[in-house]
């Protein structure tokens, strides 16, 4: 088991850096695209593998996928729109598995309007709740 407080201080400086990223980013050069689609992968890794660590703190085990710990955050109201946090992990999976402009586009998009935001909201109930 994982300290929450070591994973939620490597979640923020993922956020901070995404957010470099998204004040960096233009769509018309595919080198920060790219970067930007980097930083949000690996901040929604550490997003997810952080709540994960604060419901094994609490006790609460098994969960072992993406899916079943945003379930739970759901349901514990640390998220408030599962169907965003689903989209986001569809996009994440996309994003390692396919490359294509178009979609990369769309998702820089989607992290720039609604994922940032999202994350950032996680961040806050998270360290309310610890």
């Amino acid at each position: 088991m994982s300290d929450p407080h070591v994973k939620v201080n490597n979640f923020k400086n993922a956020l901070s850096k995404l957010k470099e990223g998204i004040a960096k980013c233009n769509n018309s050069d595919d080198l920060l695209r790219d970067g930007l689609i980097q930083r949000f992968e690996f901040t929604f890794e550490l997003a997810w593998k952080t709540l994960k660590a604060v419901f094994e703190d609490e006790g609460l085990i098994g969960l072992n996928s993406p899916k079943s710990v945003l379930r739970e955050a759901f349901a514990a109201e640390l998220i408030r729109d599962d169907e965003l946090w689903l989209a986001m992990l569809n996009d994440r999976n996309s994003t390692v598995h396919i490359y294509n402009e178009q979609l990369a586009m769309e998702i820089c998009k989607n992290i720039q309007e609604k994922y940032f935001i999202a994350l950032t909201n996680l961040l806050e109930n998270i360290e309310k709740r610890l």
